[in-house]
């Protein structure tokens, strides 16, 4: 796919309207929110029409923004078949959903970032909300991205800490990445795992200005995570981005919904995750070889009526989408069961290897906490009980090998995935 252009400085709306004209864009479609209105999208309509391109606007409604079917209808009631093209002023949501109708509508699209709160703005994937299930429709990149920097440095604090939230999780996916190349023989490209994590490095040394909200590091963070998102673009899927940290993410996001609730800023819920799963990884860098091999001649292959019992109980009236998703580990007999444990042994050092990438936990919540974001449940406002579910359910999400998934096979008879999950470091602290 053809990268956008990216252009991030001062009156980008300029910018917008001059490449609206050079690129023979003339119907155009802003697409915003109440809080993105008044901030870019009044302005970035102003200066369309003033710049002689027909332009609509709608301003998505509800108490609670969510890129899911409704929001979809307001866009596509608003758009009427007259709008070819669209501009999503917003962050992950509105952009999500503004690529998915332009996409189904066989328009394009072009983002106006207001916060530098997720790394999806460059990719070609919609994380959306289908029946109940986070699910990553297929749609397309943005034509251009511009950012105005003097409003997403003046983003609310809770968002710009979420991007680097997002952004830290890079650390554990592309581990995870990495196991599921080794042990499920899931595609893989070790130049793009590279450029993920360099750019979680340069977004880590620029953690002071980050956390004082300077220009200078909403410059840092955007760039990290525009380039976190051309990564999965560029290799056609989110895999370098998006492990087991943003399993646990749509899992609390589903269960929220369900519940009524707020679904809580995606990074915010990535960077608590992390740690979770840097934990594991920890765990994982502990473990010997001769206790390996004990405890994998004790593991047994999990009846399939008992995984497909955990996930109705998880799951309810979405469990049949998600069984469906499981079937290469729900399928899987003995004789593959037994090839899995030895080829976890086989590689053991090279999983170990891998494991001791990961940052430890307690530098990861030193960082989150640094960026003024979340690094506990108890600061997202959810129970550490919704901890302990994620990390036994969440790795039914997608049919990926990841380090929750090594758990059940080299833990048997104890969850791994949940005795890191009662770190120290994302559980509140237990009183008496």
């Amino acid at each position: 796919m053809n990268r956008p252009m990216v252009v991030i400085g001062r009156n980008v709306t300029s910018d917008l309207v001059r490449f609206c004209g050079q690129t023979h864009r003339r119907r155009l479609l802003v697409v915003a929110d109440g809080n993105t209105w008044p901030i870019l999208g009044e302005s970035a309509e102003a200066s369309l029409r003033a710049g002689g391109v027909e332009v609509k606007s709608v301003v998505l409604t509800g108490r609670e923004v969510v890129a899911d079917a409704h929001a979809i209808l307001q866009v596509l009631l608003a758009c009427g078949g007259s709008c070819a093209d669209f501009v999503a002023v917003g962050s992950g949501t509105i952009t999500d959903i503004t690529r998915f109708v332009s996409h189904r509508t066989g328009g394009s699209f072009i983002a106006m970032p207001t916060a530098p709160s997720v790394d999806g703005f460059t990719s070609s994937g919609s994380p959306l909300i289908v029946h109940g299930i986070k699910t990553t429709a297929l749609a397309h990149p943005p034509a251009a991205i511009f950012a105005e920097l003097a409003v997403v440095s003046s983003a609310p604090r809770s968002m710009i800490a979420a991007g680097f939230g997002d952004m830290l999780g890079k650390h554990t996916s592309v581990a995870d990445w990495r196991l599921g190349r080794l042990l499920w023989d899931l595609p893989y490209d070790e130049a793009i795992a590279r450029r993920c994590l360099a750019a979680v490095s340069r977004c880590e040394q620029a953690v002071s200005d980050i956390a004082a909200g300077s220009e200078t590091g909403a410059r840092s963070l955007l760039e990290s995570l525009l380039e976190s998102g051309l990564c999965m673009l560029d290799f056609g899927n989110s895999l370098p981005a998006s492990g087991a940290e943003h399993h646990y993410s749509h899992f609390w996001e589903m269960k929220l919904l369900r519940e009524g609730k707020p679904a809580l800023l995606h990074g915010a819920k990535v960077g608590v995750a992390t740690i979770s799963i840097a934990t594991l990884y920890e765990q994982v860098r502990k473990l010997s070889r001769t206790r390996l091999a004990a405890a994998l001649k004790e593991s047994r292959l999990p009846p399939r009526a008992k995984e497909i019992q955990r996930i109705r109980e998880a799951y309810g009236p979405m469990a049949d989408e998600v069984v469906k998703g499981q079937a290469g580990f729900i399928e899987m007999d003995e004789a593959g069961y037994e090839r899995l444990k030895q080829r976890i042994m086989d590689h053991w050092a090279e999983i170990q290897g891998i494991a001791e990438q990961v940052p430890a936990p307690a530098r990861m919540a030193e960082m989150l906490r640094r960026a003024g974001g979340p690094a506990a449940m108890r600061d997202l406002g959810l129970p550490d009980s919704d901890l302990d579910l994620a990390a036994e359910n969440a790795l039914y999400l997608r049919n990926h090998f990841t380090v929750c998934r090594l758990a059940r096979i080299v833990f048997p008879g104890a969850s791994l995935a949940r005795a890191a999950a009662s770190s120290d470091f994302t559980r509140a602290p237990r009183q008496g």
